[in-house]
């Protein structure tokens, strides 16, 4: 009699990618499956989003062959937010097919490509009680929240994404890792208030309300951010990864993070893997330590920002 797990009891892992539009969603799922691959994971991408029609990986199980967002609108005449909430709801209702199309793939690494609609992933239900099946089917998954960096160069904008991060982790009910998209592109939005260990670690946040209080327009919901700010470290779960899905050693980082939310061991022959390719030549595909670059950066001009902000009070 073998010792070997049935399919249908075998644990596989994954990453729930969800996250605002234009947050990198896609683009990170191509990134990761190519780094995986690299890793010597077998990796299949599962396209959850209905609107999504021109991808640019090879997909192993794609919704559009279920529903798809423009058969929606069309056939029931709803714009493109009800018709996604729609497409999510009928996925729900037809989770026997999803669950026919993830068997075929046995031993892999699961990458759920999402759509980007907020309110999915804060208050409607099709997306959790997704996830929540998933897991009785014996899939470990870490929700990889995505939020572009350049908010972080606005403090009210980024006090909104602490807001929508805090909430989505709350709804969602999965290990969580939030992700600072896009870093590489950050300088090109200002320079930062604050160090950027500041911004991931989400710390002290009343130096980001007095740092809007200068502005006369923010000056007058001082109060609102108070309380916002407060609610936020209250829970004191909201922290951040930074990503460069271009650079070796940010998408080491996060995928160690992931790893670790979701419980998939990093084994020795994907560390020995790793090793290889981050000794390897620089290639068009991958570059090294542009994040951290950017994150040196801020960091060396922390002493010098808390001098100026003393010498202010």
């Amino acid at each position: 009699m073998s010792n070997q797990p049935s399919a249908d009891h075998m644990l596989r892992f994954g990453q729930v990618v969800i996250g605002p539009p234009g947050s990198g969603k896609t683009t990170y799922c191509k990134g990761m499956q190519e780094f995986l691959g690299h890793l010597g994971r077998k990796v299949v991408v599962v396209n959850m989003d209905p609107a999504n029609e021109r991808l640019p990986y090879p997909c192993g199980v794609d919704i559009s062959e279920l529903v798809t967002l423009d058969d929606v609108m069309d056939g029931l005449k709803l714009g493109p937010n009800g018709g996604l909430l729609y497409c999510m709801e009928y996925l729900e209702a037809n989770l026997d097919w999803l669950e026919s199309k993830l068997k075929q793939h046995g031993d892999c690494y699961f990458l759920f490509d999402c759509p980007g609609q907020v309110e999915l992933y804060t208050h409607q239900n099709s997306v959790k009680n997704i996830c929540s099946q998933l897991a009785k089917w014996n899939f470990r998954l870490a929700a990889v929240h995505l939020v572009d960096s350049h908010y972080c160069a606005d403090p009210a904008k980024f006090i909104s994404v602490l807001c929508t991060s805090l909430s989505t982790m709350l709804h969602v009910e999965l290990p969580h890792v939030n992700v600072l998209s896009k870093m590489d592109l950050l300088e090109q939005y200002g320079k930062l208030a604050f160090n950027l260990d500041f911004y991931t670690e989400v710390m002290d946040l009343n130096y980001l309300v007095d740092h809007l209080a200068t502005d006369p327009f923010f000056k007058k919901f001082r109060h609102l951010n108070e309380k916002l700010v407060e609610v936020i470290q209250d829970y004191s779960l909201v922290s951040f990864v930074t990503l460069n899905v271009q650079d070796k050693e940010s998408m080491t980082q996060v995928l160690r993070t992931v790893d670790k939310a979701n419980g998939c061991c990093f084994g020795d022959m994907e560390e020995r893997n790793l090793q290889a390719m981050m000794s390897a030549a620089v290639g068009a595909d991958f570059q090294f330590g542009s994040t951290l670059g950017v994150q040196e950066r801020y960091v060396e001009t922390n002493e010098k920002t808390v001098e100026e902000e003393i010498m202010d009070l």
